[in-house]
């Protein structure tokens, strides 16, 4: 038995990717590298000086809003909402104000951004 194993062992030397790189174990495999999750939570700032009647935000691959994030509620200047997005990738915000103004973000990517900032002006990623 121990003659077998002494002929096995020439073949793995001539063999191109049969032996572990230098100080790996026999039998180490190189897995594919794989995209680490991020953190998806987010907080929606209102510093405008209107209140924010309505927040939607969506996955930008969806073809819809979906349904209002605030519901009952509402989001007075200087206050905020956290979130958490469902999955990693680019999503796009819309907010409806008070007087029925509105203003989009499209194609944030939610592993970057953890604030979406509503101004008089627009909404802001950072």
């Amino acid at each position: 038995m121990v003659r077998r194993a002494l002929l096995a062992l020439p073949l793995l030397a001539v063999l191109p990717g049969c032996v572990p790189p230098p100080g790996q174990p026999v039998g180490y495999v190189q897995q594919a590298p794989v995209r680490a999750s991020c953190d998806t939570s987010f907080r929606v700032v209102n510093n405008s000086t209107m209140t924010v009647e309505r927040l939607y935000f969506s996955h930008a691959s969806m073809g819809n809003w979906g349904a209002d994030q605030l519901g009952q509620n509402v989001l007075p200047p200087g206050r905020f909402g956290s979130y958490r997005a469902a999955n990693v990738g680019a999503y796009d915000f819309r907010v409806v104000w008070a007087n029925g103004r509105s203003a989009e973000l499209r194609g944030v990517d939610i592993c970057r951004a953890s604030t979406i900032n509503v101004t008089n002006g627009g909404l802001r990623a950072s």
